[in-house]
């Protein structure tokens, strides 16, 4: 099978797996929310956050119920392999009815039910213990055309991605060493700056940044030409990072908004800033390319639906706490596209360790996930023009493919740092086809699919709530509409330039 199958690793609580979840989905996008949110009004923001939440949990059920599919068929064919191996030995130790036997074999394989096995001692045929990868499971559900769109789409993600990690570590880094440099505490105080304005000597803050992007890449970017993992220790220091930084953000935006210094009067709607809402939403909710890796190792999945489903009422109420907190704590024409940012201006945070660590904190996390990505996106190259039994001459694989990877993102890291907008398209194109698209067909392939192979008896003990084909359609038609709706707004953005 193509791609094969993955350890699965140490067994872990379904709690465990929530608080692994949890941190998933928190992250990045997480930052751009509030400006997103005072862009947009806050009733259209809060109605839209809560619709794509809903959305994305329904595809994530349909996520899982595909992984115990694609679980089953590999089981199943493992047990039809070995009993044509027992009837192969049958055979040669001379059986006299063998031919009768490998074709009931062959016919089994084919059309027989897994009811029958079931009673035969397989109960649990739909049991998720093996980790199969997106990436499998469309090369077991889609045709051809598909597993190509899949790899399309989830290669452009992850560029996005790698844009929006390679701008947002020199963006950090520029604003607060620029402070520092003219003994300022005004980054978080609604100053406009110009790229052209000047960071400390005869360096303008454009230059700066391009020097943190460069900085960014030579120390960085070196590890996409090597296999790289993620330690258990180290997202044990990020995700602590993570917590403390989100929760003094919003201890201190509602101390200032119970001393009465809160300064924000958001609107209830602004139509012009929901693509912009849209993109971010459907990234900061983002966690279905991830979901083998999570839901796998999970101990007992009995009730992994509504596990997953607390999970997204926790991230919902999260993220409208970070982001109400903010839009009435600050302005809307002072609020930073990093939400970090805002917190590093003296009349804001009077502790000067504070100030930097909020500042300094994309750059921490972000530099730490920035290899995992990168490798990542590198493998699903190698993967999209791997062929049967062929291999990669040594420069394609540890030049080409790793050049590939690198040079786009920091390309266009180059040419902007406007977080919002790179957040925003890469959600709203590349996230809006893995989190909506992708699921929906895996789930409506995969069962047609169990049906065909185990007889349309045969109920998925991991089935979606959502498993009435309307739903299936439902999220296809959003998805198109959501793609639609997004270009027409940007072209008609464009034409009012």
């Amino acid at each position: 099978m193509a791609g094969g199958i993955t350890d699965t690793g140490e067994l872990y609580s379904p709690y465990v797996g929530l608080v692994y979840m949890f941190n998933l989905i928190v992250g990045t996008g997480a930052l751009t929310m509030p400006k997103a949110f005072a862009t947009a009004g806050w009733l259209v923001s809060l109605v839209l956050l809560m619709f794509l939440g809903f959305m994305s949990y329904m595809t994530t059920t349909f996520v899982v119920e595909a992984m115990a599919a694609a679980n089953a068929q590999l089981r199943w064919k493992r047990m039809e392999k070995r009993k044509e191996d027992d009837e192969d030995e049958d055979s040669s130790s001379g059986v006299s009815d063998s031919d009768v036997l490998l074709q009931d074999g062959y016919e089994r394989a084919e059309t027989r039910p897994i009811l029958s096995v079931q009673r035969r001692g397989s109960p649990n045929i739909f049991e998720i213990t093996e980790r199969v990868e997106m990436g499998q499971m469309a090369s077991m559900f889609f045709n051809k055309v598909g597993v190509n769109l899949f790899y399309f789409c989830i290669i452009i993600y992850l560029y996005g991605d790698l844009a929006i990690y390679a701008a947002a570590v020199p963006v950090s880094l520029m604003q607060v060493t620029c402070a520092i440099g003219n003994h300022s505490c005004s980054v978080g105080d609604g100053t406009k700056y110009n790229d052209t304005d000047k960071c400390w000597g005869p360096i303008r803050r454009i230059d700066a940044y391009r020097l943190y992007l460069a900085a960014f890449t030579l120390l960085l970017g070196p590890f996409t030409f090597f296999n790289v993992q993620k330690t258990k220790y180290l997202q044990i220091m990020t995700s602590l990072m993570r917590w403390i930084a989100f929760i003094l953000m919003i201890i201190l935006a509602l101390i200032r908004i119970s001393r009465g210094q809160a300064e924000g009067h958001p609107s209830m709607a602004q139509l012009s800033g929901v693509r912009n809402l849209f993109g971010v939403c459907v990234y900061s909710f983002m966690c279905q390319h991830s979901l083998p890796s999570l839901v796998t190792p999970i101990s007992k999945k009995r009730h992994v639906n509504k596990l997953v489903l607390l999970d997204y009422v926790l991230i919902l109420a999260f993220y409208s706490l970070l982001s109400f907190t903010a839009i009435y704590c600050f302005r809307n024409d002072t609020l930073m596209d990093m939400y970090t940012l805002n917190f590093t201006n003296c009349d804001i945070v009077g502790v000067a360790f504070i100030r930097y660590f909020l500042g300094l904190f994309p750059v921490f996390t972000i530099s730490t996930n920035f290899p995992i990505i990168a490798v990542t996106l590198r493998n699903n190259w190698k993967t999209l023009f791997h062929r049967e039994g062929g291999t990669y001459p040594w420069v394609v694989d540890r030049i080409v493919f790793p050049a590939i990877t690198l040079f786009p993102p920091v390309l266009v890291a180059f040419c902007t740092h406007d977080l919002e907008s790179l957040v925003g398209i890469t959600g709203a194109y590349a996230g809006n086809g893995i989190q909506y698209l992708i699921p929906a067909c895996l789930a409506y392939c995969s069962r047609k699919d169990t049906q065909l192979v185990f007889g349309s008896g045969t109920v998925n003990k991991h089935l979606s709530p959502f498993r009435h084909t309307f739903w299936i359609v439902f999220v296809l038609i959003w998805g198109f509409s959501c793609f639609v709706f997004v270009t027409a707004n940007i072209v008609l953005s464009e034409a009012k330039l």
